[in-house]
C-alpha cells in the first residue's frame, strides 16, 4: 500500500505467487491496482482463476503473467481481465514447441476459434526432444 501511494502509475505485481492465501494477502493489504498471477507458477489454470475470482471480489482486474497460449483461453472465462502480458521470449519458445499458437497480429487473439478443445496447443515432440536434458 505505502508503494501504490507513493506512486502515479498503477501498481501491478503477483507474478511469483504460488498460493491464494499470498494474493489475498496482497489484496488485503491494498498492495495492487491490478493482480498478477502466473498459471504455471500458482497451481494452473484452477489456481489462476480462483486468484481472478479473488481480484474480482476485492473489485480488481488481473493481469496473466507470460506464458499466454496458456493463459488465452482460461481468459475468455474471467469478466476482469485486464491483458495477457506477450513477451517475445515466452512466445518464441511456445510457437517452436506447440502447434495451435495464438497469433496476436492485429490487436487482438481468438482463443477455441478453431474448435480445438481445451487449451488448444499440441506438443510438438520431436521439436522438444533435441532439447531434453538428464
Amino acid at each position: 500500500a505505502q508503494v501504490r501511494a507513493a506512486v502515479v502509475p498503477e501498481v501491478t505485481a503477483g507474478e511469483y505467487g504460488y498460493t491464494l492465501a499470498y494474493f489475498g494477502h496482497m489484496l488485503g493489504a491494498g498492495a495492487v491496482d491490478c493482480l498478477q498471477a502466473d498459471a504455471t507458477r500458482c497451481g494452473g489454470i484452477t489456481v489462476w482463476l480462483r486468484a481472478a475470482a479473488l481480484a474480482e471480489a476485492a473489485g480488481l482486474e488481473l493481469s496473466g503473467h507470460c506464458a499466454p497460449h496458456v493463459h488465452a483461453h482460461a481468459a475468455t472465462a474471467i469478466p476482469n481481465l485486464r491483458h495477457l502480458e506477450w513477451f517475445h521470449d515466452h512466445v518464441r519458445i511456445e510457437d517452436l514447441f506447440f502447434d495451435g499458437t495464438l497469433d496476436p497480429r492485429g490487436g487482438s487473439v481468438r482463443p477455441g476459434a478453431d474448435g480445438t478443445p481445451g487449451h488448444g496447443l499440441t506438443l510438438r515432440a520431436e521439436q522438444a526432444e533435441q532439447y531434453r536434458t538428464g
